[in-house]
């Protein structure tokens, strides 16, 4: 009887351990643009992706759909620029100048020396885009605050 039991054991067994197959996926959350994407690019955010961009940005912006959507939707939907008091301003920020400037395809890029809201592009800087609550950033010196909203909301 001990001789089946085993038997019956290694038999069993091993096919117990393939059913407890472990997932370990992350799912992805899918990003939803809208509508305002689909709208062709401003004159101002065809500077701004000129400006980072430099020559590259044929290649690599104007010529992928895709990245073309994501710039879009980053400079229309999700960066916000406010003026926060003191008192309401509960969350982590960092500061603007702690930011390194996006240098990959443009060596010379220059920071700005004044922040002015009309002329801000958020391209230049290597702001983490890709995180899942977006993050908050300080400008020097001022109340102003760079939202960058997730690109799952």
């Amino acid at each position: 009887m001990k001789k089946i039991l085993t038997i019956f054991l290694l038999i069993l067994l091993p096919l117990c351990s393939f059913g407890q197959k472990k997932n370990n996926k992350v799912s992805q959350k899918v990003i939803k643009f809208k509508d305002n994407v689909d709208l062709p690019l401003t004159s101002k955010e065809k500077l701004q992706i000129d400006e980072v961009y430099g020559e590259y940005a044929e290649k690599y912006v104007y010529n992928d759909s895709h990245r073309l959507k994501a710039i879009k939707h980053l400079l229309r939907n999700r960066v916000e620029i406010k003026t926060i008091g003191e008192e309401e301003n509960k969350k982590p920020y960092v500061l603007l100048s702690k930011i390194p400037l996006n240098t990959a395809f443009v060596k010379n890029l220059k920071r700005d020396s004044n922040f002015n809201l009309n002329d801000f592009n958020p391209l230049k800087y290597n702001f983490n885009l890709f995180t899942k609550n977006g993050g908050m950033y300080r400008v020097d010196g001022t109340n102003t605050y760079i939202i960058i909203k997730s690109q799952y909301q």
